[in-house]
């Protein structure tokens, strides 16, 4: 299946789902390849933050070390890209927008959602709920 965008950025709760079912993160692109075939992955920095959240959150010293060394190995194996002055504008004119039509979206989500926009790139999640209130965004259900 090819994807309609230029590449996919990935929300938290698919590399939480990752994590999860113990897949290293040599498996977890082989996944994404079958899901979505062949396009760029990468990450947003406000994922990042969010899985760093839950590395400090874990409940048991184990579970922290393997959240902490999959993240690691999976900023190394693919993009981070950062929150610009580019995404921050888009944030604002689509949080603007959104609030004045009464819609409210969580914004740790809409700064993922833009970045994803600002770069022609789909989001791949399994929290559509939350993604599919911004416009325009292309959505990869897991």
């Amino acid at each position: 299946m090819e994807p309609a965008s230029l590449g996919v950025i990935l929300d938290s709760s698919v590399v939480i789902e990752a994590e999860r079912r113990h897949l290293n993160v040599a498996q977890f692109p082989r996944q994404m390849v079958q899901k979505i075939g062949e396009t760029e992955v990468a990450l947003c920095a406000i994922t990042v933050a969010e899985l760093a959240h839950g590395i400090y959150r874990a409940d048991t010293p184990g579970r922290r070390e393997r959240r902490r060394v999959f993240l690691d190995d999976l900023k190394a194996a693919v993009p981070v890209y950062p929150i610009t002055d580019g995404t921050a504008e888009l944030v604002g004119k689509i949080g603007a927008e959104s609030s004045a039509a009464g819609v409210t979206i969580p914004f740790d989500d809409l700064l993922i959602g833009a970045s994803a926009l600002e770069r022609g790139y789909a989001v791949a999640t399994r929290n559509l709920r939350h993604f599919q209130k911004i416009p325009g965004l292309n959505l990869i259900s897991f």
